[in-house]
């Protein structure tokens, strides 16, 4: 008869095959993905041509569309993971849905939302007054947009989700470095974006862990977690109503309303109230069928975790697409015009490149960020997804009040490790009661074996405790490699992306 450590056995065996398969499938369709990718590329090409109209610096133009349609497949391909990454990984959206989701979602935020206004100079890194004449800002842009782009692409081939607008903010420091001398830098800003490294992940993973801790011991942990449920779910997710209502005025609408604050918040309370006396009649039947296990409390946050999938894409969209389009845009305008500006006008085909390679390099290349953020990191059920969305949404609103430059990539995958180590902490706590009430009721002190099969010296109840201990120690729920990799991928963004648009921009001058 079989035992049940041979079913376990047979199960992970099973995984190990599934996992060989998609490997398989995922290295053959390499090729068509890259077809596909170099036919976007192509066409950014033709389009970029047609909208230059045969201008003296027709070729800029050209050349910038390209490493702007380039860059917003890297924005697609890296960045967007962090969206929808832990509702995939909590099995709320099959990935296929959430590529459907994302990139919708994207594109509209993009091309609704996206401003047709943008800040040439990122951040205000640099001064284009510095700038001898409009030919080295071209230049400094495009080894800027190139460099960013190059970084991005080498961060999702080592599977490391990276920020595109501190690559942006690298390249642009460096260009300008390079094209005029290191007073150009507005060395203050960069102090503060430096700093955000250190405030977005622990900020965004305090949060979540804070949640995540709320849930556990007022609903999870609770002998009737049906009424717990009833009681608390629809609070919570008037929270993540009114949080997200607050963050798309802020974030993904700004460039089309900006209220003031006690607008905002007076918006956020009545979001909240709404959605609190929405929401609870129809939670409170749901639970009423559901078996009083964790599991299926869990199922209650299904469909917030896909909405918040969608108002982050659609939030990310009308932000990040500065970052192919801001350069790309300033580019354009002064290749057009001949001088320099803070700010420019965005047109509509730059708009749409940007939004449309989001899209394509979401599909095209997404899933790869997506489950590493959602499955590699740590185990994701939809409660634990939830407190990471909802982490995501409060961060960029404290942040943005504060004034703080926060990268959303960091505070999304902070809020990961954030759970992740919140459950070590909690598993190891019940691991080590346990051990003691196991320990506890042993009366005997059994007697070690050592390898010849003869009997030593009896283990002490002291002694048992410790190598249980030790081996409830051992069992890791975060992954060490990822946390190495994606701090280190943090750490040298901006000085990685610095030093090759140096490199890029005295390239460029020497050719053109």
């Amino acid at each position: 008869m079989a035992q049940p450590h041979d079913y376990k056995k047979l199960h992970k065996d099973l995984k190990q095959i599934s996992h060989l398969e998609a490997a398989a499938l995922e290295r053959s369709q390499r090729p068509a993905k890259f077809g596909m990718a170099l036919l976007f590329l192509i066409g950014v090409v033709a389009v970029a041509a047609f909208h230059s109209g045969g201008a003296e610096n027709s070729l800029f133009i050209i050349a910038a569309g390209l490493l702007g349609g380039y860059m917003a497949l890297n924005i697609g391909a890296n960045d967007v993971a962090n969206n929808v990454g832990p509702a995939v990984g909590s099995k709320a959206l099959t990935m296929g849905g959430a590529l459907v989701i994302a990139a919708v979602f994207e594109a509209a935020g993009a091309i609704v939302a996206g401003g047709d206004v943008v800040k040439t100079i990122s951040k205000g890194i640099i001064s284009p007054d510095l700038m001898p004449d409009s030919r080295t800002f071209i230049l400094a842009m495009m080894a800027a947009l190139m460099a960013a782009a190059a970084w991005v692409n080498m961060a999702t081939v080592f599977g490391a989700p990276v920020s595109t607008t501190h690559a942006v903010v690298g390249g642009v420091m460096g260009a300008g470095i390079a094209a005029t001398g290191f007073a150009a830098v507005n060395w203050p800003t960069m102090g503060a974006i430096a700093a955000s490294w250190v405030i977005s992940p622990f900020l965004g993973g305090l949060i979540a862990a804070g949640f995540l801790a709320f849930i556990k011991f007022c609903i999870l942990f609770r002998d009737d977690k049906i009424s717990a449920a009833q009681r608390w779910v629809p609070v919570l997710v008037a929270v993540m109503a009114a949080t997200f209502s607050m963050y798309l005025v802020m974030k993904g609408l700004k460039h089309l309303w900006k209220p003031g604050l006690p607008s905002i918040l007076m918006l956020g309370a009545a979001i909240f109230a709404a959605s609190y006396f929405l929401v609870r009649p129809i939670i409170t039947r749901k639970a009423a069928t559901l078996e009083n296990r964790r599991k299926s409390i869990s199922s209650l946050f299904t469909i917030p975790l896909i909405c918040s999938a969608a108002l982050l894409s659609f939030a990310h969209g009308a932000n990040d697409v500065a970052n192919a389009i801001g350069p790309l845009a300033a580019i354009v305008e002064t290749a057009t015009t001949g001088m320099i500006q803070t700010k420019v006008r965005v047109p509509i085909w730059v708009m749409a490149i940007g939004a449309a390679g989001i899209a394509a390099g979401l599909v095209l290349y997404g899933p790869k960020l997506i489950r590493m953020v959602g499955e590699k990191i740590t185990k994701l059920d939809r409660v634990r997804a939830f407190t990471v969305a909802l982490s995501a949404a409060i961060t960029v609103l404290i942040a943005s009040a504060l004034g703080l430059p926060v990268s959303s990539t960091h505070i999304a995958v902070g809020a990961v490790f954030g759970v992740g180590f919140l459950r070590e902490f909690i598993a190891h706590r019940q691991r080590r009661r346990r051990a003691i009430e196991a320990i506890a009721i042993e009366i005997p002190e059994d007697a070690a074996v050592d390898d010849s099969g003869a009997e030593s010296a009896p283990m002490s109840n002291e002694d048992k405790l410790a190598k249980k201990m030790e081996k409830a120690r051992r069992r890791k729920l975060v992954r060490r490699v990822h946390l190495t990799t994606i701090i280190s991928a943090w750490i040298i963004t901006v000085p990685a992306a610095a030093l090759l648009s140096a490199l890029l921009f005295f390239l460029l001058n020497a050719i053109a």
